[in-house]
């Protein structure tokens, strides 16, 4: 059930509408279901229309003309209107229940509170099966006006009781955090200029993603600059930057001149402030010449933490990790082969309003993730469709994870546009995955190898066993397998680490997900066989004293710098 308020200045106009049944064919029946007393006339029951009209007219006026006559300032538009409309799959309601929802509606937003003698004059008028019109005029009483600022928020949450006591549709409410939507104006000037967005969707994504790989505040207004849109700088006196705007080249109005957005209108996260505080707290990128792991490794290995973080005590280090997983999307499209961008910049659009909301994030933490990411905007690595693949992979454990996160939270927008972004995720991760695994089943590792891995498989993941070894991605598993063995590493010891990694059991594919996760560790050096004996006694002893498992297992690896190559 939602609701729409507006504002007037005729209450005669607004019954004149609500009681046409000429010029509004859609309305059917028009009567009034409830009033400020209960015996307000009703010009669709009177047998006197007209005149039934022209006294609720009057009475409704009355407080009006009152205040007006003793020199009272009375508000410009002083007609109320709030419109409630049921969603199409809900049972008709009665007149009784409109009349309960209306009364309700007038007291949570300060028009008629229950009790108040000097509350508003109001009456609630139903012309259609799915919806009624609270009509009022806003002098009270005592002449004053009445209090009903956030009307629209209070409305919004009386409503959502209301679905619940009458057991109607839950609709999906968001918390204010997200972006301005697209004009009327601005919609229809894109149809007729034949764009798919208006300028404000094109400055916004373009922000997002020259956010996502500036490394500094300067960095991002050289590159915002160099991005094909018009930038202006705005500063204090003293010189500081205090913000900034931005026009789409070639958007003017009708007197030729630029349509100019501000940061903050774009998006709540788009401020400068904002921007600021998360360049600021961003990782530095590697210098150049500088050896740094597989930047695609790296960003895996940071998502795939993020599950971990989310399941912390600290709402605003959660949100952290979200906002730089939404960076990392929007990043993504920049070095992902041709045939990938488009699905990852949906998805990237759709995550965008599951990256914020009412809780403030800590940007000081995700430094990780931002580093990575800002690696590969820099130095793209080869190899195929494997990296791309494997953080994809990743992104979808994680994405399940914010969803959860936010519906714990009761983030509803949040929760729906995880949702989407899941899809577009799966649908870009089943296209690049599909190569790299169809080589790795082409090699078809020997028989016994096989089944010597089967077995590993079965000892130290029995929960997810015979899932994972009737995948037909399990050849590509196994041949994964024999590889890190080969490169000298102890598979069980990889696979007790890759299988502790939370979110496996929301796999859809536990065996491609492992698969990933073993290539990213089996890139680390190889431990000496004084490493090895070392780990294969701490895996026995966790085995038998069954311990909790830790917040990262990956991270029980033991680093390069402490490993020897055999």
């Amino acid at each position: 059930m939602i609701a729409k308020i507006t504002r007037g200045k005729a209450i005669r106009r607004l019954l004149g509408y609500l009681y046409d049944t000429v010029k509004a064919k859609d309305h059917t029946d028009p009567h009034m279901v409830a009033s400020w007393d209960g015996f307000a006339p009703d010009p669709g029951r009177d047998q006197d229309p007209k005149a039934a009209m022209k006294q609720l007219t009057g009475s409704l006026e009355l407080r009006l003309n009152q205040a007006r006559g003793k020199g009272q300032q009375v508000p410009d538009k002083p007609v109320w209107q709030c419109s409630v409309r049921a969603a199409p799959e809900d049972p008709v309601l009665t007149d009784e229940q409109w009349a309960d929802i209306a009364r309700r509606i007038v007291h949570t937003t300060g028009i008629a509170p229950d009790g108040d003698p000097d509350g508003c004059r109001w009456v609630a008028v139903r012309h259609a099966d799915d919806h009624i019109h609270i009509a009022a005029t806003t002098i009270r009483g005592d002449l004053r006006t009445a209090r009903h600022w956030n009307d629209y928020l209070r409305a919004d949450k009386e409503l959502e009781a209301v679905e619940s006591d009458y057991n109607l549709r839950i609709v999906v409410r968001g918390d204010r955090t997200a972006a301005k939507r697209p004009t009327r104006a601005e919609t229809e000037k894109a149809h007729r200029t034949g764009h798919r967005s208006t300028p404000r969707e094109q400055l916004r994504a373009t922000i997002r993603t020259v956010v996502a790989v500036a490394t500094s505040p300067e960095e991002f207004f050289h590159l915002l600059a160099g991005s094909g849109m018009k930038v202006e700088v705005l500063r204090f006196p003293s010189g500081d930057i205090r913000g900034y705007k931005v026009a789409l080249d070639g958007d003017t109005n009708a007197a030729g001149q630029p349509i100019w957005f501000s940061g903050s209108t774009l998006a709540p996260d788009l401020s400068y402030p904002q921007i600021r505080a998360r360049l600021t707290a961003a990782e530095p990128v590697t210098a150049a010449g500088a050896r740094r792991p597989n930047p695609w490794h790296q960003a895996t290995a940071a998502t795939e933490r993020i599950p971990y973080h989310l399941a912390g005590t600290e709402d605003a280090v959660s949100q952290a990790h979200i906002a730089a997983f939404a960076e990392a999307l929007d990043a993504l499209p920049l070095q992902a082969p041709a045939d990938l961008r488009l699905q990852l910049r949906r998805a990237a659009i759709d995550f965008e309003r599951a990256s914020r909301s009412r809780i403030q994030a800590d940007h000081h933490h995700a430094r990780a993730l931002r580093g990575a990411i800002h690696a590969i905007a820099r130095q793209p690595v080869s190899g195929g469709g494997a990296g791309i693949a494997m953080f994809l992979d990743a992104a979808i454990l994680a994405a399940m994870a914010i969803q959860r996160w936010h519906a714990a939270r009761h983030h509803n927008q949040q929760v729906e546009a995880t949702r989407r972004t899941l899809a577009d995720l799966q649908a870009a991760y089943d296209q690049a995955a599909a190569a790299p695994l169809a080589a790795l089943n082409q090699r078809r590792p020997p028989r016994p190898a096989t089944e010597r891995h089967a077995q590993r498989i079965r000892q130290t993941i029995p929960t997810h066993a015979e899932q994972i070894l009737n995948d037909p991605t399990w050849p590509a598993l196994a041949t994964t397998l024999i590889d890190a063995e080969t490169a000298g590493h102890d598979p069980t010891h990889l696979l007790h680490l890759a299988a502790d990694q939370r979110a496996l059991d929301d796999a859809r594919s536990p065996a491609q997900v492992l698969t990933w996760r073993l290539q990213r560790l089996a890139q680390r050096p190889a431990p000496s066989l004084l490493a090895r004996a070392a780990m294969a006694r701490s895996d026995a002893l966790a085995r038998r004293s069954q311990p909790v498992a830790t917040a990262d297992p990956s991270q029980a690896y033991p680093p390069p710098s402490h490993s020897r190559r055999r």
